[in-house]
């Protein structure tokens, strides 16, 4: 049995279970990283700072490219780009997958819309108290909306990838009708 394999596995049976709570809190500041990433198939460093600096970042851990759950995660955030594009937002993905590998995976599952960051050292997974509990080499299915201020003001924690996304938009939506108000 391959390692992807076993992870799908485990994943597939752990999506079954009830869902725990993001790492980090509401309100808590991002810590900030700077990491290899893939876009469309070409590597270049990925800024937090930098992405912060044009408006909100959704930051989503997943654990293993090419497994279901991951693909198809994948797959819904790039077929949402527009709509985060709309609010603003960037999207990046995260996890301990070499960049050889999200060099490929962002062109396929992410059909080059956003980009998949490589974690390999854990070091971004870490900050984020991200790793997953039982199988410690791989990142937790987390999801967090950061402000440009680098505030965290949404977080969600599934092994079941349906409702990131919809999740995602919805506090970023949320935030830019508070920030609307405030402005008034």
């Amino acid at each position: 049995m391959t390692t992807k394999t076993i992870v799908t596995a485990v994943l597939g049976a752990l999506t079954l279970a009830a869902p725990a709570w993001a790492a980090l809190d509401i309100g808590d500041k991002a810590p900030d990283f700077t990491a290899p990433a893939a876009l469309a198939g070409k590597q270049y460093d990925f800024s937090l700072a930098d992405s912060l600096a044009k408006g909100p970042v959704v930051l989503y851990f997943f654990p293993a490219a090419f497994t279901a759950g991951c693909s198809a995660e994948a797959h819904e955030f790039a077929e949402a780009t527009d709509r985060f594009a709309a609010l603003g937002a960037t999207v990046i993905g995260v996890s301990t997958d070499d960049i050889a590998t999200q060099l490929k995976f962002s062109t396929q599952a992410c059909q080059g819309k956003f980009p998949v960051a490589s974690d390999e050292k854990k070091a971004v997974i870490k900050s984020y108290d991200a790793a997953m509990m039982i199988m410690p080499d791989f990142a937790n299915r987390v999801s967090y909306v950061i402000t440009p201020d680098h505030a965290i003001i949404y977080s969600y924690q599934s092994l079941n990838p349906a409702k990131h996304v919809t999740n995602t938009l919805a506090a970023l939506r949320d935030w830019e009708k508070t920030r609307k108000k405030q402005a008034q």
